[in-house]
Order: C-alpha cells, then sequence, then structure tokens
C-alpha cells in the first residue's frame, strides 16, 4: 500500500506538453469498462490537450513514471473530480485513494467546502471505495442508456 510520505512518490500540476500522456493513460485505466458498460467512458475521449489548460490535472509520478493522475474543476461552490485514472499495473495500490486525499486538501485550500464526483453505476468498486472514504450519492440521472451518480463530500 502506498504512503504519503514515500519519497519516490511526487504529484505534480500537467501542462499541455502532458496531454499525449494523459490521454493515454487515461484511455487504458478506463480500458476496463467497456466491456460492462458497451461503450467507452466519457474520459476516453476528452479533449485533454484544453483539459490541460483548462482544469487541474495533477500527475502522480513514482520516479520519472506517470502512475495516476487526478483532473478537478473549481466550481463556484465545490471541487469536482472530473477524473481519476490510475495505471492498470498500479492499480489497488492506493495511489486512487492518495489522489482523492490530494483533491480534498486541494478544496480546502481553495477555500470551499465540497468535492463533489460522479461515476457509472454499473462502476461497483469505485462506487465502493468512494463510500468507504465518505462520499455520499446525492443524485443518480439517466446518461447514455445508463446511470450516473452524483456523489460528494464535506471536507475540513
Amino acid at each position: 500500500m502506498v504512503e504519503a510520505n514515500d519519497e519516490h512518490l511526487r504529484i505534480r500540476r500537467a501542462g499541455p506538453v502532458d496531454a499525449t500522456a494523459v490521454r493515454a493513460l487515461t484511455r487504458a485505466a478506463y480500458a476496463k469498462w467497456v466491456p460492462l458498460i458497451g461503450r467507452e467512458p466519457t474520459p476516453m475521449a476528452a479533449d485533454y490537450e484544453a483539459a490541460v489548460c483548462r482544469h487541474m490535472i495533477d500527475l502522480l509520478m513514482v520516479e520519472t513514471e506517470l502512475v495516476a493522475l487526478i483532473e478537478t474543476v473549481r466550481v463556484a461552490d465545490h471541487l469536482l473530480i472530473e477524473n481519476v485514472a490510475v495505471s492498470p499495473p498500479c492499480q489497488h495500490l492506493g495511489y486512487g485513494r492518495l489522489l482523492l486525499a490530494h483533491a480534498e486538501r486541494l478544496a480546502a485550500d481553495l477555500g470551499v467546502a465540497t468535492v463533489r464526483l460522479y461515476t457509472n453505476q454499473k462502476f461497483a468498486s469505485n462506487l465502493e471505495l468512494y463510500r468507504r472514504l465518505g462520499y455520499v450519492v446525492d443524485r443518480e440521472e439517466q446518461f447514455w442508456g445508463g446511470c450516473k451518480v452524483h456523489m460528494s463530500k464535506r471536507v475540513a
């Protein structure tokens, strides 16, 4: 399991030169969901050239290797987690939890008291993780033949 103080880990903000790596990691991370929902999840088709300029995309590096990322958007009264992606060989090592905690600290630093995210209802392992971390379901909505679950968490 990953430790927040691991000297081999660092988080840095993505820039335009990182768009290709962000896209590749996101596509690899979400590929496992395609057979489950019968289509590519939305993050697989995002415009990352624009996103690295408009959103905050924080990259988790182990030494020089990109292993995970979190994409957030500051909204008037909350921080929206748009995307959490972990490289398939690095999944289940705690990197997603580390980045979610990073987003919660970022929200507090920005002066917003709520972090919001959404996921597909069929992504049961994601829903379970978010619930364990204190996120609650706010609402559900129909989306592309499935159901999008909106969740939130109050942060200090």
